[in-house]
């Protein structure tokens, strides 16, 4: 996990996130407080500055004490205070985040004097700050974003990062089985949603099919940050549609010294699940060493008509880190494994054939953080690098005897690397940032079914990202990337080719966020962002035994540029808080994979072709959060999305997520809580040709925990899932059999001591 909360770095960070805050605050709070208006008509100017870092601080709010007269900071800190009474007087800054300062000094009526305020950091909570949004983490949005860590993560633990957040405003999931459900953020999946393991790729091959798992597991998160729309201009190709960063503890960061962990367990009903998780930290004054393991074990899931094969997985991965602290630098490193068998069902009818995914993973990470009092006054460098081995094995029984046939090896050697440059305040710029972003990786694909070539890539990105304040209430966000991109196809034995594809492209957007009062807020983006075409999406040509489909290539297809704007407004004043974000986005060459309605006579999978063709994408997310009384809160949300071709054909676009709408009530009474949660999913009759249509469901679950003591370091947790045992069909589905149910009746038991 990427915390900065406790660290130099972070708190230098947050100091304009804190002025900003606290203008709103004080002008909802603090002038009023102040009586009369005396004469005089001296004048006091000056700069703010943080005390020892010498940092600016914009729109904090400077008094005279006992009056009314005063001013707030400029977006470089500096301060002009007219019709200042003559004789002794005080200045009082005040600052969320900052301790107040009083500041004494004597003026002549009439005269005009220099004086110049360093204030003290305190500390604020900055939890809720999406630092996946904007590299300089001030706090301000352009698009909808969301952050689930702590207690709020721990309820939602689940076997994948698909279904932890399946059912938020705008998240859906696509599935083949529990392990390798990945999220879908509004319609779009795959390769244009970026999963990130502590804000790098991850190297895992999740995004190329429905069969395919992310490598890390959900209990090794501690702080998951979601990105609903476009995000090229600081992550490049495939974050056209969203970002999810996993971020953990592997590094340690903003440690305490002495020891400290956490161990987990967790079991469920529907699939004989168990899991186990351990961490442990041991923190001196400037260093600190941090491991965990975790091991997770599950049956076939069964459904109200009985078991789905081929949905067990067995699965265990561990880390261990280093991090250090010296000076104005800070960072550290870590090294990690991991190893994942799942079933993937294959003949759902027949028991003696089935297919198996078998992963093995080694991966390293570094970071380094850097502080300096130079314009470019803080630094970050992060590097990914992993090796990931899948094997997709075909398992067949005959007379007792067990043969297994290896139909496809993907072998991925992945390196990835940013730098971030941080600026001072310049002009009519805000603190932004410069960045250069490196990526590499090389495919080979093996097996007797192997349907692609093998691939060499390479893509080296530089970014910028700006923000100006134009008034104390409106900010703009400019920036632009640019990506150079080199793509191989190396011969193999599915095909001898041995061609380059290169790729100059840009990216871009541009912002607003507007906050006319402490409680509300509104934003807006207008972006230009780019994907790359996968490798199978080129090449293939062969049947995929993981996607249960035979997929055919298009080498012809062009890159996918989309131009989208999302909106959003934000309300809150303490006992109620709502949320609408509306989207639209249009593609120029949007890749679809299109189900021909033919089935391949050989494997006797259903035969898809990529296609390219324009297409737009519009819809929208509302929550509403109410705390009714004491601890009893309730949350409603709906999400629609509508996705369809415009160009060559005019039809509705595959795998679009129907309406949906969610609300959960929850009790807390302090040791622990009680609550319930009903979905209510439209039927999808909005399908694309050779698409089956799903029909509508209603799902309904419980939850309780309890919390061992006032610290809340013991917390156990009981939810019972599609209580009612409905039996339905997810439209996102892509088990081969469209019509097979989804899992029924479950309860989920877990444990966690924090010590």
């Amino acid at each position: 996990m990427i915390t900065l909360l406790y660290t130099h770095e972070f708190r230098m960070r947050t100091i304009s996130i804190s002025a900003i805050l606290l203008f709103i605050f004080n002008v909802l709070f603090c002038f009023p407080h102040f009586d009369g208006f005396p004469s005089g008509d001296g004048v006091v100017r000056g700069k703010v500055t943080t005390k020892n870092e010498g940092e600016t601080v914009p729109f904090i709010n400077i008094v005279v004490d006992g009056t009314r007269i005063g001013a707030f900071s400029d977006a470089a800190g500096n301060f002009k205070i007219s019709n200042v009474p003559g004789g002794n007087n005080t200045l009082v800054v005040k600052g969320m985040g900052f301790e107040v300062s009083r500041i004494d000094f004597s003026l002549d009526e009439g005269e005009e004097i220099e004086l110049d305020i360093e204030v003290e950091y305190r500390g604020i909570d900055l939890e809720e700050i999406v630092v996946t949004s904007s590299p300089t983490a001030r706090g301000f949005r352009y698009q909808p974003d969301n952050v689930y860590l702590g207690e709020e993560l721990q309820k939602r633990a689940e076997i994948s990062f698909g279904e932890m957040l399946d059912g938020e405003p705008g998240i859906a999931m696509r599935s083949m089985g529990p392990t390798p459900s990945r999220p879908v953020i509004r319609g779009l999946d795959g390769d244009r949603i970026l999963i990130l393991q502590n804000g790098e790729r991850m190297g895992d091959v999740s995004e190329t099919s429905a069969g395919h798992a992310i490598s890390l597991d959900p209990l090794s998160a501690n702080r998951v940050e979601v990105v609903r729309g476009p995000a090229s201009l600081l992550y490049g190709s495939s974050a056209i549609g969203g970002v999810i960063n996993l971020m953990t503890a592997d590094i340690p960061d903003g440690w305490d010294q002495g020891g400290s962990g956490v161990v987990s367990a967790q079991g469920a009903s529907n699939n004989n699940m168990g899991a186990g998780f351990g961490r442990y930290t041991w923190g001196a004054e400037s260093w600190a060493a941090s491991g965990r393991f975790g091991y997770r074990k599950s049956g076939d899931v069964r459904s109200p008509e009985g078991v789905i094969p081929s949905t067990y997985m067995n699965n265990y991965d561990g880390s261990l880190g280093f991090g250090f602290k010296n000076g104005n630098t800070n960072g550290g490193f870590n090294f990690g494994m991991g190893s994942n068998t799942y079933g993937i069902p294959e003949e759902l009818d027949d028991p003696y054939e089935s297919a198996e995914v078998r992963i093995r993973q080694r991966f390293m990470q570094g970071r380094m953080n850097f502080s300096v009092s130079d314009f470019f006054d803080r630094a970050q460098l992060r590097i990914h690098g992993s090796r990931f081995v899948q094997q997709e094995i075909e398992i067949e029984i005959e007379d007792g005897e067990v043969e297994e046939n290896l139909e496809i090896e993907f072998d991925k050697l992945n390196v990835s690397s940013t730098l971030t440059l941080q600026h001072r305040p310049v002009g009519i710029f805000d603190r932004g940032a410069f960045g250069l972003s490196l990526y590499g990786r090389l495919m080979e694909v093996s097996g007797d079914d192997a349907f692609t070539p093998n691939e060499e890539r390479y893509n080296i990105g530089v970014f910028t990202f700006q923000e100006v304040p134009l008034t104390t209430r409106i900010r703009l966000q400019v920036g632009g990337r640019l990506d150079f991109l080199r793509a191989t196809a190396l011969p193999n034995d599915f095909s001898g080719m041995n061609e380059s594809r290169d790729a100059f492209v840009y990216s871009g957007s541009v912002g607003m966020n507007y906050r006319p009062a402490g409680t509300i807020e509104v934003g807006g983006q207008l972006a230009r962002s780019h994907r790359y075409p996968m490798l199978e999406e080129l090449f293939a040509h062969g049947p995929h035994l993981c996607a249960g489909l035979y997929e055919i290539g298009n080498v012809n297809l062009d890159d996918e540029i989309g131009y989208g704007t999302d909106l959003f407004a934000r309300w809150g004043n303490g006992v109620l808080k709502a949320e609408v974000a509306g989207f639209w986005n249009y593609f120029t060459n949007y890749i679809i994979m299109q189900p021909t309605g033919e089935t391949d006579a050989g494997s006797g999978l259903t035969v898809v072709e990529y296609q390219g063709d324009r297409a737009r994408l519009y819809g929208g997310e509302a929550s509403v959060s109410w705390n009714v009384t004491g601890g009893l809160r309730t949350v409603m949300s709906v999400d629609y999305v509508n996705g369809r071709r415009t160009g060559s054909e005019s039809h509705y676009l595959p795998f679009m997520p129907p309406f949906r709408f969610s609300g959960t009530a929850e009790y807390d009474f302090g040791s622990g809580w009680i609550g319930s949660r009903v979905r209510a999913i439209s039927a999808q009759n909005l399908v694309a040709p050779d698409e089956e249509a799903t029909e509508g469901y209603v799902l309904l679950g419980i939850n309780a925990g309890y919390r061992l003591n006032s610290s809340g370091q013991h917390i156990i947790i009981l939810r019972v899932e599609n209580l009612l045992n409905t039996n339905y069909r997810d439209h996102l589905t892509r088990i081969e059999e469209r019509n097979f149910p989804m899992p029924g009746r479950n309860f989920n038991l877990a444990y966690r001591w924090f010590f």
